[in-house]
């Protein structure tokens, strides 16, 4: 009876055991057929194929560990500022120079603070809500205003222009990268303040200049006196020159406006009768369409300074016996689209991104005319004529577009906030 019981307990130990193996044979076989091809081409045991594989996925692992580590690294000492958030905003990584632009001090890796708490700014925190809801990078720039928690460092709070790319992550992660763009933005600063002086420096002895032209054009004779002749012009375009330089610089530093009740057409019509001597001698017309009369809150001077450049540009540009298109509409309750077309060639597609910059000219044909019309108070080729219609159009809390139509030349498209449903606001 008990040899009997001995082997009923050996044969049920057997069956235990072979079941325990043949459920490891079929795991070991699961996790060889996850194994790269060339780790199972060698005719070797499962066991020793298995062996192999692990000193493979140890040396991976070891390989893929040092990457980590040099990427680590590199954002440690990268000259721009990185920060990593979770889904909830709270703050997983951030390397030294974030710390610095932001001005995180209460803050240690391994910690999980939100972000908000940290870095009081609506624009980051909104990038980075922008970038998780749309699953793609976004960037921003803005002036980031440093936050202290005590009084000896506030006096010495400087605010910086900061400009920050984000990445959407897997799990609602954010990365962001920020870069400091102060340094630039004071260069662009001192650099406009010195050219800025040097065109007040200029506009006197200018003035000087042409006086002394004059001067001498009543008291040479020909065939001298022609060179005088050709001088005036060349001095009238320096010293426009310098005024739109010195009006631009002031566009930019003073936004200051003098609204008034003002009727769109009616001004459009009065700079284009000042423009009358130039489009008759090129024989053009101005076409209108749109509404009959649109009211403003606006600066009359600045606007009128503003459709001035931009019929110069088309007048100039535009062939004999052309046309000049403007058409008003309101997109909006309180905003009217001006759209300007003239019958040009239109702008170089690789000009485009660049005619509202100062001095720019891309077109060979942009050549330094002297005015045949000295009676007309505009540019003569200066470059500063886009530019300053751009600044006006800014100061208004409007938007200017520059575009090629399909059927003619030179579009510009003008958006200007604050018309009046009733004139007598």
């Amino acid at each position: 009876m008990a040899l009997l019981e001995f082997f009923l307990g050996l044969a049920v130990g057997l069956g235990i055991w072979f079941w325990q193996y043949t459920q490891f044979q079929k795991r070991l076989q699961q996790v060889l057929r996850r194994l790269p091809s060339e780790a199972t081409e060698i005719a070797l045991p499962s066991i020793n194929l298995l062996q192999r594989a692990i000193v493979k996925q140890k040396e991976d692992n070891t390989q893929l560990q040092a990457k980590i580590d040099l990427c680590e690294y590199l954002l440690e000492v990268a000259p721009v500022g990185h920060l990593q958030v979770d889904e909830e905003n709270q703050l997983l990584c951030c390397n030294p120079q974030a710390q610095q632009l932001l001005n995180i001090q209460r803050w240690k890796a391994g910690q999980y603070r939100l972000l908000l708490e940290l870095v009081r700014s609506y624009e980051l925190d909104h990038l980075i809500e922008q970038t998780r809801d749309r699953q793609q990078p976004q960037a921003i720039e803005w002036v980031f205003h440093p936050t202290f928690t005590n009084a000896v460092s506030l006096g010495e709070a400087q605010p910086r222009t900061l400009r920050a790319y984000s990445y959407p992550l897997p799990e609602g992660r954010v990365s962001v990268f920020i870069e400091n763009r102060q340094p630039l933005v004071d260069i662009a600063a001192s650099r406009d303040r010195t050219l800025s002086d040097l065109a007040h420096e200029l506009k006197t002895p200018l003035t000087s200049i042409r006086l002394i032209a004059e001067t001498l054009e009543q008291q040479l004779e020909p065939p001298l006196q022609r060179w005088a002749e050709r001088i005036l012009p060349e001095i009238d375009r320096l010293i426009k020159l310098v005024q739109e330089w010195l009006e631009l610089n002031q566009l930019e530093t003073n936004s200051k406006l003098n609204r008034q009740s003002l009727e769109l057409r009616s001004l459009i019509n009065t700079v284009w009768e000042s423009l009358e001597p130039l489009a008759q001698n090129k024989k053009m017309q101005l076409s209108y369409s749109g509404l009959e009369a649109v009211w403003l809150k606006a600066d009359e001077s600045r606007l009128y300074r503003l459709f001035l450049n931009i019929f110069d540009n088309s007048i100039k540009y535009s062939p004999p016996e052309g046309k000049i298109e403007v058409k008003l509409s309101l997109i909006a309750a309180d905003q009217v689209q001006i759209d300007i077309i003239d019958s040009g060639s239109g702008f170089p597609s690789t000009d485009l991104p660049h005619v509202f910059d100062r001095l720019y000219r891309g077109d060979p044909s942009r050549t330094r005319q002297p005015l045949t019309h000295p009676s007309c108070s505009i540019s003569a080729g200066s470059g500063l004529g886009l530019a300053i219609a751009r600044q006006i159009v800014l100061a208004h809390g409007g938007t200017i577009k520059a575009m090629n139509h399909p059927q003619s030349g030179a579009w510009l498209q003008v958006l200007l906030p604050g018309v009046l449903a009733n004139p007598q606001n």
